[in-house]
Order: structure tokens, then sequence, then C-alpha cells
């Protein structure tokens, strides 16, 4: 389970670039830009040591894409106010059983 924290890492590097891109579509200042920039690319360094320490190809984009998702719904919503439906609400719901199913290990 080495792979756990690289993926961590990628996931909170997302998230930042998320922010400062989510910054950049409200006012433009290309200063944000950068930010997501650099943010986006320590997220893929962070990605292929993930891969590397054995979170899988198919296992780890998956739990990334779905945590990353749920993260970028959080800031948008919160952060930015944009608009939540129900039917979303169950999309993340969803996800969030997924990433269980995802991460249970069978013995």
């Amino acid at each position: 389970m080495k792979w756990i924290i690289p993926l961590a890492v990628l996931i909170i590097f997302e998230g930042i670039a998320d922010y400062f891109t989510g910054k950049w579509g409200v006012n433009g200042n290309m200063r944000f830009a950068i930010i997501s920039f650099v943010g986006y690319a320590m997220a893929n360094l962070s990605w292929l040591i993930a891969v590397h320490n054995g979170s899988g190809l198919a296992r780890g984009a998956e739990i990334f894409s779905i945590v990353s998702a749920l993260l970028a719904i959080f800031i948008g919503v919160f952060v930015f106010k944009e608009g939540f439906t129900n039917i979303q609400a169950v999309g993340v719901v969803l996800g969030i059983i997924s990433i269980v199913l995802l991460v249970w290990e069978f013995n």
C-alpha cells in the first residue's frame, strides 16, 4: 500500500490546481493559470510515483478520478457557489461507493 501516499499527494495537487483554475476562470489573472499549471505538473509526477509503487493503472486511475471529482465538486459548490442538483448528489454517493469497492481487498 505504498501507493496511497503518492495518490493522496496527487489528489491534493489536483485540488490546488483546480482551485486556481477556477480563480483564473473568474478573473483571468495569468498568475493563477501558472500556479494551476505547476499544480497539474506536480500532480502528474505524483501519479507516476503512485503507479510505480503499486497503485495499478486501472485501480489508481479510478480512485484518482472519483476523489478528484468529489474535491472539484466541493470547490465548485462551496468556494465558487456553483449549482448542484439532486441527480448530481446521487452521482457523488455512487462515486463514494465505487471507491470503497475499488480499495476493498478480498482475501
